[in-house]
């Protein structure tokens, strides 16, 4: 497969996350890139800043205030980027889903390529994870961020809908980033 599509391949094995760590996931993370788990071994090394990540990770809920940093942060990285929901929160609001201030549905406001379900997943859940995302690069089913461009309505819809229409302006201040 890498001989006859060097991108795809270079794409699978360079996954650089960078990890909204919102609630009590972001504590399953850094066991997974250290020994006994070595998720460097994939490709995979933490990112300080999302305009070097390709991959955002949503590690606990989500309230008004943290999704439009969410939403921020993902239109900052470069394409093509990812998005992995991980743990129970930001699949549909986990134990907190019956709050007012909850954000329910993730998949609402930003294109989701991978969810690892749980409360909380454990490292080995990531690494499946992980290696789910890396076969979607390869087979080229990972197109959240083509989805965020051609659906771009729809997610503004959802996202004006949760967070008001002033958010919108508010994020024009970020939009040069992504043309």
């Amino acid at each position: 497969m890498w001989a006859t599509h060097p991108y795809k391949w270079g794409q699978k094995y360079s996954i650089w996350p960078i990890h909204f760590c919102t609630g009590c996931g972001s504590i399953e993370m850094p066991p997974t890139m250290l020994a006994p788990y070595d998720a460097s071994r994939f490709g995979m090394g933490p990112m300080a800043s999302p305009r070097q990540a390709n991959l955002l990770m949503i590690t606990g809920y989500l309230t008004p205030k943290t999704l439009k940093y969410v939403i921020r942060t993902y239109e900052q990285m470069l394409t093509p980027r990812y998005l992995v929901s991980f743990g129970s929160c930001p699949i549909d609001g986990g134990m907190y889903y019956t709050s007012y201030n909850t954000i329910n549905h993730l998949k609402w406001y930003l294109p989701v390529d991978v969810w690892i379900a749980g409360c909380m997943p454990r490292p080995e859940a990531f690494l499946m994870g992980m290696n789910k995302l890396m076969e979607e690069i390869e087979k080229g089913t990972a197109d959240g961020y083509l989805r965020y461009e051609r659906d771009r309505e729809y997610y503004r819809e959802h996202q004006e809908r949760a967070l008001g229409s002033n958010f919108l302006e508010d994020l024009k201040q970020v939009e040069w980033i992504t043309e």
